[in-house]
């Protein structure tokens, strides 16, 4: 056995530095530190930048977040313009499509009303000439199976009306109606002035649509007499 003394031999032990270089070293690391505090220092003015992500991912400054809130308001004004351009374009779209069906069912019934007249004033004058046969067999005495005939054409004439919504027009008597009556001459008359008092040719209406006016007298007052011409 030796009597030398046994060196630590622990792991991780490491030997101590020469004199001098562990507070060198201490310096160097207490310095920089020093120096980067200083530098951080003198780098603070108060102001905080800010940066903005974009939608790209891009890292835009801040003043590009105003310029887009802006230009967002500005295409928001312009879609509210537009919306309402178009809701006034689609109301004046719907009237007018709404008056050209009004406009066309009007003329599709003036066309049929059209054709039904120019059909039933061609047999108006028919049923004229029975009436007046009629009237004018009924003066005479007796009977006459001719007549009997006559009368019976003429009530199917009357039925076919009716089933055409065509009917008579009531004047001896009414009002004069410069709608529904076309007056040829004046009458005196113990009748009120402006009365039918004699109907030439009878009228007739279709619905509520005249299909011939009734020619008829109406009454006017009577003249009064002159006193000076009784002396």
């Amino acid at each position: 056995m030796s009597g030398e003394p046994k060196q630590d031999e622990t792991p991780g032990a490491r030997a101590p530095a020469p004199d001098g270089q562990g507070a060198v070293g201490t310096t160097a690391e207490g310095g920089q530190a020093a120096g980067a505090s200083s530098g951080n220092d003198n780098d603070d003015s108060g102001v905080i930048p800010v940066e903005v992500e974009g939608p790209d991912g891009a890292i835009a400054p801040a003043g590009t977040a105003d310029r887009a809130t802006s230009e967002l308001e500005q295409k928001v004004v312009g879609l509210e313009k537009e919306k309402k351009e178009n809701w006034d374009r689609y109301l004046r779209s719907a009237a007018d499509l709404e008056n050209l069906r009004k406009r066309q069912k009007r003329e599709v019934e003036d066309a049929k009303f059209d054709a039904k007249n120019k059909i039933l004033k061609e047999m108006l004058p028919v049923v004229d000439n029975l009436e007046r046969a009629i009237e004018h067999a009924s003066s005479q005495a007796g009977t006459n199976p001719i007549v009997e005939g006559v009368q019976l054409v003429l009530r199917q004439f009357t039925t076919a009306f009716e089933r055409l919504d065509v009917t008579p027009i009531e004047a001896m008597g009414q009002p004069f109606d410069p709608n529904l009556h076309e007056a040829i001459s004046q009458q005196e008359s113990e009748a009120p002035a402006g009365t039918v008092v004699q109907v030439l040719q009878r009228g007739y209406k279709t619905g509520d649509r005249l299909l011939r006016p009734a020619l008829v007298v109406v009454a006017k007052a009577a003249a009064k007499a002159d006193p000076s011409q009784g002396e």
